[in-house]
């Protein structure tokens, strides 16, 4: 990575009060987590593990950050759920959708409703600051995965052209996305406007209603296969921040068993994402074929290019020969300075506080990476996605 400074010389800055009342209509009670994982289809009848020793069959709950799971950017773990690579490996992996919130990833993990999370940097980093007992131990996308995107007439060219623009979001406290991001190029937060426009915030950018968007990677193909006129700023192209982790309670890490079960279900994940390297479209095929509403939505060739975006940037580390799921120090220790500098967090946390390598190593060398792309290379494309194209430019 091209190393980048960050300037926050504003004469402005979003102290910790601002920020927490911004983001506060995210937020949801502590108590009310059961019954909202209740009505996502979640259980809480035991704890996580079961009490199992290492070894034996464990239970994971993996909860998302989008309040759905029909989407392409979790192929890495249809795959190993649909090939049976999590059966073998003697797990349980439950996936949950979550409410629309954008602190439940954590949430739900340090109040034993979900096991693994999936929050963005700032999510983590936030979560932690105030207390929540999680800790990251996988880089899931080792790179920058959010962007913006504008108008498809829109004199923007450049992120720094943001400065004092309206900008929609899909959720409430999507600042704690954003607002890094600005910082990072040099432009206020506090000079810009965040709207939150539900789940049609991209249409309201392509009726030039808002003057960008928050985008991310997998989306932005799916925004294009709606039809909808827009342009994009990739955040590969101006930021060097760290994007979203899978996180766990920190006291499991004290667990053995426990940390078992999670060197086991990475194991599962760079399964998957061999597998997804070795044959990109059989990886899109059994994602797709998972959620008929998805085939509604997306045609073949749009779910291929959705999973590859995503894809590309999950093995960024992995072509950089450090491995599947490592998070580069430097970059964390930047991104935590820039919050602290901001006022999203009092003070600057030490990174090991916030991820762990230690599950990098056992992952990678303990996955059966050989059977994962002999799986995807012997797999039979359907009609459908034999006539789908991999972009070329998306190297995986």
């Amino acid at each position: 990575m091209t190393e980048r400074r960050l300037d926050f010389d504003f004469e402005r800055r979003v102290d910790r009060r601002r920020f927490l009342r911004r983001t506060a209509g995210a937020g949801l009670a502590i108590s009310s987590l059961p019954a909202l994982l209740a009505a996502c289809g979640g259980d809480d009848d035991d704890e996580a593990g079961g009490g199992e020793a290492a070894g034996e069959r464990a239970r994971v709950r993996w909860i998302s950050p989008r309040a759905t799971l029909e989407v392409m950017d979790d192929y890495n773990l249809w795959v190993p759920i649909k090939q049976g690579y999590f059966d073998d490996l003697n797990l349980d992996v439950q996936l949950i959708a979550g409410p629309q919130d954008i602190l439940a990833p954590t949430k739900f993990v340090a109040e034993n409703q979900a096991d693994v999370g999936y929050p963005s940097p700032g999510v983590l980093v936030s979560s932690i600051a105030s207390g929540v007992p999680v800790i990251s131990i996988w880089e899931q996308y080792p790179a920058q995965v959010f962007g913006f995107s504008l108008p498809a007439d829109s004199e923007i060219t450049s992120a720094e052209q943001l400065e004092g623009k309206r900008i929609a979001a899909g959720f409430p406290g999507a600042e704690v996305i954003i607002d890094p991001l600005l910082v990072e190029i040099g432009v206020d937060p506090e000079s810009v406007t965040v709207v939150d426009g539900g789940q049609q915030w991209n249409q309201i950018v392509a009726q030039g209603q808002a003057d960008a968007g928050l985008i991310w990677e997998g989306l932005r193909a799916q925004l294009l296969g709606q039809g909808l006129d827009l342009k994009f700023l990739l955040g590969s192209e101006f930021s060097d921040g760290p994007s979203n982790v899978y996180s766990i309670r920190k006291a499991d890490l004290e667990d053995e068993a426990r940390r078992d079960a999670y060197t086991r279900f990475l194991q599962g994940v760079v399964m998957g994402f061999e597998f997804g390297k070795a044959n990109p479209r059989a990886a899109a095929q059994l994602t797709y074929e998972e959620f008929p509403a998805l085939q509604e939505t997306l045609e073949p060739q749009i779910a291929l290019e959705s999973m590859m975006q995503l894809a590309s940037g999950y093995g960024a580390t992995e072509r950089a020969g450090q491995g599947w799921g490592y998070h580069v120090p430097e970059a964390w220790e930047r991104y935590i300075k820039a919050l602290a500098d901001l006022g999203q967090i009092e003070e600057e946390l030490d990174p090991a506080e916030v991820f762990t390598n230690d599950f990098v190593e056992s992952a990678n060398s303990g996955a059966d990476v050989e059977r994962a792309r002999s799986d995807a290379e012997a797999f039979e494309l359907s009609d459908e996605f034999a006539d789908t194209e991999p972009p070329a430019d998306l190297p995986l």
